[in-house]
């Protein structure tokens, strides 16, 4: 597994990470076994960076990432890095209920992290959602005082526009962004992307399949589960899918004269657009990680961006990538 630096001050990590969040929750049903595999699959294949929340399946997802590092070989488990997002406020039925990024509150989340994770240091930190009534400055000033304490190694941010990313490194270092980035969601680039170059800051990308949507594996008459968050998301409705799916059609046909999966087109399409951004592939199965693997490996050459530019072109997907009052919680949309 090639591997890429977070910033100039984060960590380095393998070029893919795992981003660990449908294994516990929004996703329809999981399979406990098949995700601690899946786990120690991509710990054996060289993927070093783990990403969760603390939210994911309230706490569920962080005792699972914790007993798959328990049992997995030494070497491992010594390798493997934390990402961990904080913040979201949640409700015993499971609805979202804001965020809080008050300093008392960030050191609460990060002891309670610290235990589900059965680790004594969290290796990236950062709060999934700006909270709106708290600066920003004083969120990672928390942060970094749990960096002083030994218990954080880096700062992150999720979700934040350019005016934010200035304000939050001026406080700290920021090792790196975690915001959605694919083919079909592409906003960062106007001015996201180039501040956080500027600032020398990274990037994780997650929804690089957009939650499966541009993975090649999604069939137009798929039935959803009542809590797989992708009945709610408007990409996946209506003429809104049929429109996307069109986009995918065309992906298809690009890769197929690669000799390659439509997803591992999508995945080194993100992975092309710079040393300093590490996507997120959200495999659950260990056959979809293999799958997904396969990306790192795959080169795509001028004329291969240009016949992608040409099918999916920047601004094609049809709906937003979040229901209307998940939108408004984005700093990074306003």
């Amino acid at each position: 597994m090639r591997t890429r630096t977070l910033g100039t001050t984060g960590p380095r990590t393998s070029a893919l990470g795992l981003g660990c969040m449908g294994m516990s929750a929004l996703y329809g049903d999981t399979d406990r076994a098949e995700s601690i595999a899946t786990l120690h699959a991509a710990l054996d294949a060289g993927v070093t960076l783990l990403d969760t929340g603390d939210f994911y399946g309230m706490g569920h997802n962080e005792l699972l990432i914790g007993e798959a590092l328990r049992t997995a070989p030494a070497a491992a488990r010594e390798k493997a890095l934390t990402s961990v997002k904080f913040g979201a406020l949640r409700s015993v039925e499971g609805a979202f209920n804001g965020y809080d990024g008050r300093p008392a509150a960030v050191k609460n989340f990060a002891a309670y992290s610290l235990q589900r994770l059965g680790v004594d240091h969290i290796d990236i930190y950062r709060i999934a959602r700006l909270d709106s009534d708290v600066p920003v400055e004083e969120t990672v000033g928390a942060i970094a005082e749990l960096v002083e304490a030994g218990h954080v190694r880096h700062i992150g941010l999720s979700e934040v526009g350019a005016g934010t990313l200035r304000r939050a490194a001026a406080v700290a270092p920021i090792s790196d962004l975690q915001i959605e980035y694919s083919l079909i969601s592409r906003g960062i680039e106007d001015s996201i992307l180039p501040t956080a170059r500027e600032l020398g800051i990274g990037v994780t990308a997650y929804g690089v399949l957009a939650r499966g949507l541009i993975s090649g594996h999604w069939q137009r008459d798929r039935t959803l589960a009542a809590n797989d968050f992708r009945g709610m998301s408007p990409r996946f409705q209506g003429e809104n899918l049929d429109r996307n799916l069109d986009l995918v059609d065309a992906l298809r046909t690009i890769s197929a004269q690669r000799g390659v999966s439509v997803a591992q087109t999508a995945i080194a399409w993100v992975l092309s657009r710079g040393d300093d951004i590490v996507p997120l592939v959200g495999a659950r199965r260990r056959d979809r990680l293999a799958e997904a693997l396969g990306a790192a490996d795959l080169t795509l050459d001028a004329d291969d961006l240009a016949a992608i530019e040409a099918a999916v072109p920047a601004g094609a997907a049809s709906g937003d990538r979040y229901p209307k009052e998940a939108m408004a919680d984005l700093d990074s949309e306003r």
